[in-house]
């Protein structure tokens, strides 16, 4: 190997931390050119401890994290690249997935609870009971969310009730609450020496404890189902801050940027006009439009949120954003729990070797359904099976219905903003199914335009960090930005193929709807509830 003395020269590099759902990875990037120069991934495993319950291990996230900034700087130092040109780290993470640790120790007090999860089914329909008019939109006006399982105050508020740990650090004022982001960034920064307890607007935007017009924690908000018996005292991170952990190969690195992983994917597809869209196909999928400097509720059952803020000075941007609960998890379910694929590329090759589901259709409601229904009691269900259907078309079936999620949040948008889209933009890992992408195309009657850089996601918190004062190697003014290089999916199905497929669909999602029920008065969930209105 080339001695360190003789190591490449070159422009400034930034890192981003990716923490996602299902893996976890560290990228770097050149921040003049924006091309990715080394990165690693580590798979996280998910927990079902019951029917219906999502969870992570915290430290097993954080020890991924470490392994991956390691990896991939060792893959840097290879290649004779110097790690000390990484100027500055950003973090994108799986939002709403809720973590509360101890603060004296470091040590979480519970498994992470994950945002797919619907442990607290029950807690939100006694919170619409408890509102006026039985509305799920009771708390829109002030966080752009409806009442659901979906978000982090809920489960904070499980936490408080079910776990004996929490409840004695809360009384002792040890407890300390965050979204993934929160926890990494703590524990990078220090932990329990004078960690960083901080988030930024993105993350905060999904917790149901912040007001998206007032850019702040909102006290009504946090008073609301008695869910915050927490010393609420974290920042923003918008600046440049203290360094990254206190040993390692990162050490004294500032982490200057941080975005929940749909609005970073917004920012590295370069979404930074009113009304540009993108959609990112991940564990699930998520589709957001630029919608400028002020917010704009939906009256289609899309989600208002925050898009970007990109400094204390700045000016807040809003997005309206449709989820979608499954769509790669649709992949993993297929491979552990039938076992009918052993891989995502072995997917595509059945569900190519058909060309069709043969009438099959499949409604993945394992987690209820999101936008644009928030529907929780809905399940997954497969209808319109012959003793003709195989494997084969299962698994057309399966990518077919990550397409209609997507059509249907469309369709909302589209009547949201009264400006039918004319293209997608898309990224995340499904999107190297290049059979998805053509079945998206055809279901939407657009054309699907992928980036061959498909990292957007990390791209786009690299950019932040890089972009951050007090560190300032990244431009993200229009005309310092290049063109992303692309490829284009055009429609090759006839209008009326694809509005017949989709009406198809949308009766077997009818199927799908109120097929589970909960009990409020059992004994897993029976308690007094007080609500502060």
């Amino acid at each position: 190997m080339v001695a360190s003395s003789h190591r490449i020269n070159m422009d400034p590099l930034v890192g981003a931390i990716d923490q996602g759902t299902s893996s976890t990875r560290f990228l770097v990037f050149n921040s003049r050119t924006a091309a990715l120069l080394s990165h690693h991934q580590v798979e996280i495993k998910q927990l079902f401890p019951k029917e219906g319950w999502v969870e992570e291990d915290p430290k097993e996230i954080l020890q991924s994290v470490y392994e991956c900034i390691e990896r991939a700087c060792e893959k840097l130092t290879s290649v004779n690249i110097d790690v000390s040109n990484i100027k500055a780290v950003g973090v994108t993470n799986q939002r709403e997935t809720t973590v509360v640790w101890d603060k004296l120790t470091g040590e979480p007090l519970y498994n992470a609870i994950v945002w797919l999860d619907l442990r607290t089914q029950s807690t939100v329909e006694h919170l619409i009971e408890n509102t006026s008019g039985r509305d799920k939109n009771h708390l829109r006006h002030k966080t752009g969310l409806p009442l659901s399982t979906y978000f982090s105050a809920v489960k904070l508020r499980w936490l408080l009730d079910n776990v004996e740990a929490v409840q004695q650090a809360v009384a002792s004022r040890r407890a300390m609450f965050g979204t993934i982001d929160s926890w990494l960034i703590w524990c990078l920064t220090g932990g329990k020496s004078d960690g960083i307890h901080c988030t930024d607007v993105t993350n905060a935007s999904r917790t149901m404890l912040f007001n998206i017009h007032t850019m702040a924690w909102d006290p009504e908000l946090c008073k609301y189902g008695s869910w915050t018996r927490f010393y609420f005292h974290f920042y923003f991170i918008m600046l440049k801050y203290d360094s990254f952990y206190k040993a390692g190969v990162l050490s004294g690195i500032p982490i200057s940027g941080c975005l929940g992983d749909q609005s970073a994917a917004l920012v590295g597809q370069m979404c930074f006009q009113d009304g540009s869209v993108k959609n990112t196909y991940g564990t699930g999928c998520f589709l957001l439009r630029n919608t400028g400097t002020k917010p704009v509720m939906s009256n289609n059952g899309l989600l208002t949120t925050v898009a970007y803020k990109m400094g204390r000075d700045k000016p807040a941007y809003y997005a309206l954003e449709g989820s979608v609960a499954i769509a790669g998890a649709v992949v993993r379910w297929l491979q552990d729990n039938l076992g009918i694929i052993s891989s995502s590329d072995e997917l595509e090759s059945l569900a190519r070797s058909v060309g069709t589901s043969y009438g099959c259709y499949f409604v993945p409601a394992f987690s209820g359904l999101y936008a644009p229904y928030w529907e929780p009691s809905a399940r997954g269900i497969i209808c319109g099976l012959t003793q003709f259907t195989n494997k084969r078309h299962l698994s057309f079936a399966a990518l077919e219905a990550v397409c209609f999620q997507t059509r249907e949040i469309l369709d909302a948008m589209n009547q949201d903003s009264g400006i039918p889209l004319t293209q997608l933009q898309v990224d995340g890992g499904m999107t190297n199914n290049r059979l998805l992408m053509q079945l998206q195309a055809d279901i939407l009657c657009i054309p699907v335009v992928k980036p061959y850089m498909p990292e957007t996601t990390a791209l786009g918190a690299a950019m932040a960090a890089g972009a951050a004062e007090g560190v300032r190697v990244w431009s993200l003014e229009p005309e310092d930005l290049s063109a992303v290089m692309s490829e284009k999916f055009d429609p090759q199905i006839k209008l009326e193929e694809s509005e017949f497929r989709y009406a198809r669909w949308k009766k077997a999602v009818k199927r799908s709807m109120n097929w589970e029920t909960t009990q409020t008065e059992s004994r897993e969930y029976k308690r007094l509830y007080v609500f502060s209105q």
